[in-house]
């Protein structure tokens, strides 16, 4: 199956062009587009691969529930992963890469693993491993560490950059007699009672 862009309809610009770059290749979009519905447009089905098995995976929703299209996006000092493509706005310039993958998420050799799948039982990312002999180079937590260190490398999240942020942030210093973080029932509640009491000063984060 293959996808392509309707030539009306949607909330984007048709009249100005995006350039981005996805795994080393260079695409286009429009302002409006999430990276999510410019890989779509594109003909792009594979965003990443899942975990253990390294199966392809798409793109699956719209929004902040997206499970599959999770991505590293930006370069550099800059480099931020485990993003959400379908919540990711398109720019001009902007860089993205899959996680999961070597070397890339189209051709991923961790796919092997795939074929291995009848002989793998569903826990043996860690189980298998906890309950192993004594071994020269290791027994019970020890060897369970070396192991450990293995199985996050290949957990499908991506990698932070390791350089100094060269961004600079506002800072807002305030004072508040109550504070009420969360927006589910008790926390609508509790900000609501503490209005009533007459605080000077509240503030409700929501999460």
């Amino acid at each position: 199956m293959s996808a392509s862009r309707l030539s009306a309809g949607g909330h984007i610009d048709r009249s100005r062009t995006l350039s981005f770059t996805w795994d080393g290749r260079d695409l286009t979009g429009h302002p409006g587009d999430t990276l999510a519905s410019a890989l779509l447009a594109a003909d792009v089905g594979v965003i990443g691969r899942s975990f253990k098995y390294h199966r392809p995976r798409g793109i699956m929703s719209a929004g902040v529930e997206e499970s599959g299209a999770i991505v590293t996006v930006g370069t550099g000092a800059r480099r931020d992963p485990n993003v959400k493509a379908s919540t990711q706005e398109l720019h001009d310039g902007l860089v993205a890469n899959g996680q999961n993958a070597w070397p890339n998420v189209r051709f991923d050799l961790g796919a092997v693993n795939n074929l291995l799948s009848p002989f793998f039982a569903a826990g043996f990312y860690y189980k298998t491993f906890m309950g192993l002999p004594p071994f020269e180079w290791g027994s019970g937590t020890g060897l369970w560490m070396r192991y450990e260190a293995i199985i996050r490398k290949a957990a499908g999240m991506g990698t932070a950059s390791r350089e100094p942020d060269p961004d600079s942030y506002e800072h807002a210093h305030d004072h508040c007699d109550v504070l009420v973080v969360g927006s589910g029932p008790a926390g609508r509640a509790s900000a609501l009672e503490a209005a009533a009491a007459g605080t000077s000063q509240w503030s409700w984060a929501c999460s």
